[in-house]
């Protein structure tokens, strides 16, 4: 018989992409089973969970509990015994003979019957697995009605050993469970791999993935099927979904009968929706009533506002503006406007006593300790700064609101921020998002609805801590700023480098600089969401204290 003359048999495959919380054994497995029986009654084969389901991934240093592998177990009993009859694959940690594996399982009528370790662990950027989990070796094809089926776990696919393989012993279709977190393009990437994977090796590929956030890092969903002639279902990003694909074996050749394939996002969009999933996620997971913020009337913080509200709901959001002496009426308005637009509480609290009592308690000290070039410096401006932050810090307390921080990643990178004033608070959604960015999103978001006005985007942006004062004052143009930043930051070349990408030399040098001095300030500042490659937090290591030079 050909392969042409081969019967038809049919896989009804249901995608799990749902939200799953670190360190939540207990939860995931009841969200595991609930999922399980839901495709169980839609008719499904065999349901597909993400990777490390059951703890959540990243469970970091929760891997070091000797508690860990008891809840697993406890967990995966619980699953067995839960009436399932289709087959169930998913992801958990596992210790054998001493060494922790990053483990898939498939289960069947209450058994265990094949189980597969990650065989490529990512030591970079945000991954440290090899800090945890011992290297699998072993291949996995198991049969689920007449169609055989391989499993590899995320980082396998972007390494031709593990696929090949898994087709070498006769896998007709590849089950790959993935942690894979957003950054700005990764949908594309992801989407790009998975179709050279496919086409390499004539297999189709069902890509689940979590959707979720967990502390900075957001995972965007995007699950799909994959032909070996491209990519033909897609499950929507940034929602958590159960959803079938309905897949026919023709031959040797697996190919969906309800083909559905969802357009790409633009980047404005799918950063934007990032920045809301993970203020979402970080403020519900951690038991807040909601967010206060100190809105300016500047881009940073009425962006900053919009988010919370997609994020949270109005009735969640605090405002407050604190004008001082060099408050424009103008920033005043445009404050008022922003909360108005948006529906939140919204008060102004004057500061002007307050640091003019600061700075009458301080005189004695500061008498004749007159610093560059005599009269107020920055230390006058740092107190106004300092201030508002203290007294957000006070409205958290009363209210138990987290505060929100609005700095964006330009700022935290050349140390334009005061410590323990704007930079107080438990979260800033804007963290990774440099200004030119910030600018492109305030945008898109008033492409929805307006709710920043136009002079707010199109005005030179000032920090408004001394008369007439414009941040270009004291940092190059943003378009340059954050075109060194990525340089610098995000590809790792060396000041000399940029300097031959075009780039005027004392700028360059001046804000390398910058960057490297204000190490101390970004280690204290509040978490926030990862949209770029390389961010300030997890996956950049810096040490404050060091002799390096900048240069080649």
């Amino acid at each position: 018989m050909s392969n042409s003359d081969a019967p038809t048999k049919s896989l009804r495959v249901a995608l799990a992409q749902i939200e799953l919380a670190v360190g939540d054994i207990p939860g995931n497995c009841e969200k595991v089973i609930e999922s399980a029986k839901q495709a169980q009654l839609e008719g499904a084969d065999v349901v597909v969970f993400p990777e490390l389901t059951l703890s959540g991934y990243p469970p970091e240093d929760l891997l070091f509990r000797e508690s860990m592998e008891y809840r697993i177990q406890k967990a995966l009993k619980t699953i067995l015994e839960a009436d399932i009859k289709i087959h169930v694959v998913l992801g958990f940690p596992k210790r054998v003979d001493g060494n922790l594996y990053n483990q898939a399982a498939v289960i069947y009528q209450g058994k265990i019957i094949h189980e597969y370790s990650k065989q490529h662990l990512p030591n970079y950027q945000v991954f440290d697995e090899k800090r945890y989990f011992s290297k699998g070796k072993d291949t996995c094809v198991f049969e689920i009605s007449g169609v055989k089926c391989g499993l590899t776990i995320c980082e396998d696919i972007w390494f031709d050993g593990p696929v090949r393989r898994t087709k070498d012993a006769g896998a007709q279709l590849l089950f790959n469970i993935n942690a894979s977190p957003f950054h700005v393009q990764r949908d594309q990437q992801r989407r790009q791999r998975v179709s050279e994977v496919a086409a390499k090796y004539g297999i189709t590929v069902v890509y689940i993935n979590h959707n979720c956030a967990q502390d900075e890092l957001v995972f965007d969903g995007g699950s799909m099927v994959v032909e070996p002639t491209g990519v033909t279902k897609t499950l929507p990003v940034y929602q958590s979904v159960l959803e079938c694909a309905d897949l026919e074996l023709k031959g040797y050749s697996v190919v969906v009968s309800d083909p559905e394939v969802d357009p790409e996002m633009s980047v404005e969009a799918s950063v934007y929706k990032a920045l809301v999933q993970g203020l979402k996620s970080y403020v519900n997971r951690n038991g807040f009533p909601g967010v206060v913020l100190g809105l300016s009337g500047g881009i940073d913080s009425g962006l900053s506002l919009a988010i919370a509200v997609d994020a949270l709901g109005a009735d969640r959001v605090e405002a407050f503006m604190m004008p001082y002496e060099y408050t424009s009426q103008m920033s005043l308005d445009d404050a008022e406007e922003e909360a108005k637009a948006l529906g939140v509480k919204y008060q102004v609290i004057p500061i002007h006593k307050i640091v003019e009592a600061g700075l009458e308690t301080l005189s004695p000290v500061f008498e004749n300790r007159e610093f560059q070039g005599g009269g107020a410096d920055v230390t006058e401006q740092n107190l106004q700064a300092r201030t508002r932050g203290q007294l957000l810090m006070a409205i958290s307390n009363k209210t138990g609101k987290m505060v929100l921080t609005t700095g964006n990643k330009s700022e935290m990178a050349v140390g334009y921020a005061t410590l323990y004033g704007d930079m107080c608070g438990g979260y800033n959604a804007l963290k990774d998002v440099p200004k030119t960015l910030v600018f492109a999103l305030s945008r898109y978001r008033n492409s929805i609805s307006p709710v920043i006005p136009v002079r707010v985007i199109e005005r030179p942006p000032s920090a408004e801590l001394a008369p007439d004062q414009k941040d270009e004052d004291n940092l190059p143009p943003y378009e340059i700023l954050d075109k060194i930043i990525e340089y610098y930051v995000e590809q790792d070349l060396s000041a000399e480098a940029i300097v031959e990408k075009g780039l005027e030399r004392e700028q360059v040098y001046r804000v390398v600089r910058l960057i490297d001095i204000n190490e101390y300030k970004r280690r204290q500042a509040p978490e926030g969401v990862r949209i770029t490659p390389r961010g300030f937090g997890r996956d950049r290591r810096y040490p404050i204290t060091n002799g390096w030079k900048a240069g080649y």
